[in-house]
């Protein structure tokens, strides 16, 4: 059971990092002049993004199930709650990215007018935030806060 609990744990941190990486790179790529080859990257991008969210959902309910404090531990736990909301924000701030991501490649008439882009990029800085508060709550989580 230990080495069940250890091999979710670090699938779990692998993935929530590498959801923050992907975020860096939406960033870096939503700017003005985002047209062609990187709006195509960017689509490829955001596409990943959404795979290693639900990832992250699916094992970390592997570890509330399958991990060695028990479910009981969790649900009664606020600082746990207080990650599940802010992960849930997270997801809710990246529709609209989303959505305008897959609005401009469609239209396919090149380059990205710079006010969304502007709207676009503070849109994932609000997911940057809450994603470091799922962080924070994690922190304090792991060390009994709230239960």
């Amino acid at each position: 059971m230990q080495i069940v609990d250890l091999l979710l744990a670090i699938l779990h941190h692998f993935l929530v990092f590498s959801l923050a990486g992907i975020l860096a790179a939406e960033l870096v790529l939503v700017r003005p002049g985002l047209a062609g080859q990187n709006l195509g990257l960017l689509g490829r991008i955001d596409g990943a993004y959404g795979g290693v969210a639900m990832a992250v959902v699916v094992v970390g309910v592997g570890r509330v199930v399958f991990g060695l404090k028990g479910w009981e531990y969790y649900v009664g736990n606020h600082a746990f709650w207080g990650k599940m909301v802010a992960f849930v924000i997270v997801g809710l701030l990246s529709i609209r990215p989303t959505m305008r991501i897959i609005a401009w490649r469609r239209s396919g008439t090149g380059a990205v007018p710079q006010a969304e882009i502007l709207a676009v990029r503070s849109w994932i800085k609000g997911e940057v935030a809450f994603l470091a508060l799922v962080l924070v709550f994690a922190a304090a989580m792991a060390r009994g806060i709230g239960a």
